[in-house]
């Protein structure tokens, strides 16, 4: 059976392991799903690599939203690197999404970003694991998580 792992943040402001899991649970009913919850952003590597190590998660998703400060943006630089040395360490695929504040002009915008972004990073998480060729077929399409697609540039 694929598992799949999220591990989302009491710091984030939207609910997006919510959105990812109702997403892969309504199109994929047969993967099985662990979910954790950590504090911050820093906090994710290790919980993401326990989800790989000790729960046997095919893939993990890592969900977090970095706050407007500077602070904010260098703990986030410090939990990406961390969740880079997690998936050398496992060989497996942890997809790192996050959603800086600092992407929307005002509420009601950081969730359709948030929201759209776990509901599109839920199906590469899928297409990892279980369809490799559909990516390989989107490559080079101008897909965007959180936002329009932008499509190819035309040359």
């Amino acid at each position: 059976m694929t598992t799949i792992g999220i591990v989302d943040t009491t710091f984030a402001r939207v609910d997006m392991a919510r959105v990812a899991r109702k997403y892969i649970e309504e199109n994929y009913p047969k993967i099985k799903i662990i979910q954790r919850t950590v504090p911050g952003v820093k906090d994710l590597p290790v919980e993401c690599k326990k989800l790989l190590e000790e729960e046997g998660c095919d893939i993990v998703m890592a969900l977090g939203m970095p706050g407007k400060e500077p602070i904010d943006k260098y703990c986030a630089h410090e939990a990406s690197t961390g969740i880079i040395d997690a998936q050398l360490m496992t060989n497996k695929h942890i997809i790192e999404v996050f959603v800086h504040e600092e992407e929307a002009k005002d509420d009601r915008e950081l969730a359709d970003i948030a929201t759209n972004r776990a509901r599109k990073h839920a199906q590469n998480a899928v297409d990892l694991i279980l369809n490799p060729d559909k990516l390989r077929r989107n490559a080079a399409t101008g897909r965007r998580q959180g936002r329009e697609d932008v499509g190819p540039v035309k040359y």
